[in-house]
């Protein structure tokens, strides 16, 4: 029996970290709160569409979340180094339930485009300063060498919430209208408020530098002096900004599939969907030895599986290739951010995510903005399938051509 198990145990994600209550509890917060955000996203890229009927206004909430997301991430980055993060994770949570409820307000009375760009610009401020933050808390949850597999567990279960809230989000859109969407979140983020409450003190260690841009430049020389981490962000931008089709979803859902409203749920949820494959079944992720080589392989494996999901004609088809892709992007974000987590010390280490957060963030923006953009100019097809193919030709030429990320080998 406990070789069976043992041999699971090689398969299956590593639960160790749940064992730990403060783990447990900021793990359940993003789990809850992440179902929400993920509906609020769905439904902000649904009525907008119905608004203006065009997917360039669709994509243009690209560029309204991606300056936040800079200019915050790594500002909140650098105020993490220097204040108790629990404190900061609890207000910058704050600014993105406020934000949700000026949506709900907007969809029940003006319904405007414009406030609806407004609440975005607020919810991406908020949570660039969360989302660097709750990050740069876990190393100091759990031990070092459990430091990959809760990072697995929290990729799992910010998945599995891209799943069920875009699942949710075609239901209540189908059913209801744009404001349940947002009250059902503002009702689960509360939850989330709530696990981060019950959270320890978290003061800052080491030598504290004043938050400002000194802090920040100085994450920033630590990132250029490690091509490592150089080039785990950079494949990652390639990865986002040539391939991911999100902004297209609306479109592809009227134009296909009859405007659907359950194709749309389904093509929303489907890269989440993969992903939470890859999570469950992520045994294997940690004894990758040359990880350098392996993430251009599976970024790769994300674009084309991109590019043969925008041919597909049956929907059951094109949510099984973008659920391969979600797969190819889990694994690729355990191994970057674990990366990351154990390179930089503890002082260093939310300046670090704040970057690493940007990057993250800010590629699928910039993604939103060219799917958008060439859709518009092209087509459907020729943005969809030309974006994936993009991405897997590019990825190569860029992971492939620096010697010391090429023979990264774990522990080297």
């Amino acid at each position: 029996m406990s070789k069976v198990r043992a041999a699971l145990g090689r398969h299956f994600a590593d639960t160790r970290p749940v064992a730990i209550p403060a783990y447990r509890r900021l793990l359940a917060g993003q789990a809850v709160g992440f179902i929400g955000f993920q509906l609020t996203g769905v439904a902000v890229a649904a009525e907008i569409y119905s608004i203006t009927k065009s997917s360039f206004w669709v994509g243009m909430m690209g560029p309204v979340a991606l300056v936040p997301l800079v200019v915050f991430g790594l500002w909140g980055g650098a105020v993490a180094d220097a204040m108790d993060r629990r404190r900061l994770l609890l207000i910058s949570s704050v600014f993105t339930w406020v934000a949700t409820i000026a949506l709900l307000v907007n969809a029940l009375t003006a319904k405007s485009v414009w406030v609806i760009m407004a609440a975005v610009f607020v919810q991406s401020s908020g949570f660039a300063v969360s989302s660097p933050t709750r990050q740069a808390i876990v190393p100091r949850l759990v031990p070092t060498d459990l430091v990959p597999a809760a990072n697995t567990l929290s990729f799992l279960f910010s998945s599995l919430g891209s799943v069920l809230g875009p699942l949710l989000g075609g239901v209540i859109l189908a059913t209801t209208d744009f404001s349940v969407a947002y009250a059902i979140d503002a009702v689960l983020f509360t939850a989330t408020l709530y696990a981060s409450y019950r959270l320890p003190a978290l003061a800052p260690l080491g030598e504290v530098t004043a938050p400002g841009p000194k802090a920040v430049v100085e994450g920033l020389r630590y990132i250029m002096t490690s091509p490592i981490v150089l080039m785990s962000f950079a494949v990652d931008i390639v990865a986002m900004a040539f391939a991911l089709p999100r902004a297209l979803f609306p479109q592809m859902a009227a134009e296909r599939f009859d405007g659907s409203e359950f194709a749309f749920g389904a093509l929303s949820a489907s890269i989440a969907l993969g992903s939470v494959i890859g999570g469950v079944f992520s045994g294997w992720v940690g004894r990758v030895r040359r990880q350098g080589v392996a993430l251009t392989v599976v970024i790769a494996l994300w674009g084309l599986s991109v590019a043969l999901a925008g041919l597909a004609e049956p929907l059951w088809l094109c949510v099984a290739l973008l659920a391969v892709g979600g797969f190819a992007d889990l694994v690729s974000a355990v191994w970057r951010q674990t990366i990351l987590q154990t390179y930089a010390p503890d002082e260093m280490r939310g300046r670090l995510q704040g970057v690493f957060f940007v990057v993250v963030a800010g590629g699928p923006r910039l993604g939103d903005l060219r799917a958008g953009a060439t859709a518009s100019a092209f087509g459907l097809v020729p943005a969809w399938v030309g974006g994936g193919l993009l991405c897997a030709v590019s990825v190569f030429a860029v992971g492939l051509s620096v010697k010391s990320f090429r023979h990264y080998r774990v522990g080297s």
